[in-house]
């Protein structure tokens, strides 16, 4: 019964001379994003004294950013440049697919470099036994897998809707909130799963999350020593902003009914674009041992022979 075999993306603007500053825009952005994110990879894997747990939690995080932001832009930018801003069916449904793959992974690890947060600053004479290497790897690998789970079950339930037309998609990048609109058949299942998946994934991440942070603001706040207390809090400060970002805007974004408005785009572009391009800076800025690591690294690379 499905007959659209293309979708028609709005996009951000038809003004041609708009369209042009903004591919120049999103294409700095995009490779910002990149190297920002990968170069976090390179300094994490190549340094040994950022070999530890939180580390190794952030490596996959910017592994991950790299990968969500190439999901979107890429198109984005092809569709600035194109007349015809159009994307097939089987696109479509893999950027879904992805997106929401990516979304919830994000969420597994922000919530397991929270647990890692916590065993560090309430168990510190336990905490290189309980997080071993044994242990980080199945937390990740974990994330990773409820990631890939949440992605196909939720683009198995839309493959059985029918699409008929229209075929309109307003937005710059398949999404599944709009995709749903253009179905032509009850999208009560897909509905359903979307909603249990934000519930149960965005729910339980969210309060693994503020458990860690109470518990980590409450053994802070013990410490008589403000230095000892000021030092728990810069720790934490750079994990906890990029939480902040993620759920703000993820929350936002999904929360506002599906309009194409002006305000659900700049959301969009908020969560989709900008996101992935603050982690690694805010990590690479507020972090000293990345600083200082990333200068270990450039000094080793300036010593090099031609």
């Amino acid at each position: 019964m499905t007959t659209v075999t293309v979708f028609v993306l709005l996009g951000l603007s038809n003004n041609p001379q708009v369209q042009a500053l903004l591919f120049v825009l999103f294409l700095a952005i995009y490779l910002l994003t990149l190297l920002g994110n990968l170069l976090m990879v390179l300094v994490i894997s190549t340094d040994s004294h950022l070999h530890t747990p939180m580390y190794f939690f952030l490596r996959h995080l910017s592994f991950l950013d790299a990968f969500y932001s190439s999901i979107i832009v890429p198109k984005l930018l092809e569709n600035l440049l194109s007349k015809e801003k159009t994307i097939s069916f089987l696109e479509c449904f893999t950027q879904i697919s992805l997106v929401i793959f990516s979304g919830a992974t994000e969420a597994c690890l922000l919530s397991v470099m929270a647990y890692d947060r916590f065993q560090a600053v309430c168990h510190p004479l336990l905490y290189v036994v309980v997080m071993n290497r044994r242990v980080c790897a199945g937390l990740v690998g974990s994330s990773w897998a409820i990631g890939v789970g949440t992605g196909l079950i939720n683009i198995l339930l839309l493959a059985q809707q029918h699409f008929c037309g229209p075929n309109v998609i307003r937005s710059f990048a398949c999404e599944l909130p709009p995709v749903l609109l253009l179905t032509c058949s009850n999208p009560c299942a897909s509905i359903a799963s979307i909603l249990t998946t934000m519930s149960v994934l965005g729910l339980g991440t969210l309060v693994l999350l503020l458990g860690s942070y109470s518990c980590i603001i409450t053994t802070a706040l013990r410490i008589n020593s403000v230095t000892g207390r000021n030092k728990i809090f810069s720790t934490c400060s750079s994990h906890f902003l990029m939480v902040t970002i993620f759920y703000t805007s993820g929350v936002l974004r999904y929360m506002i009914p599906v309009s194409g408005s002006a305000l659900e785009q700049v959301l969009s572009v908020q969560y989709s674009v900008i996101t992935p391009l603050l982690n690694p800076l805010i990590y690479s800025l507020k972090n000293q041992e990345v600083k200082v690591a990333l200068r270990r690294m450039l000094a080793r690379k300036s010593r090099l022979p031609l």
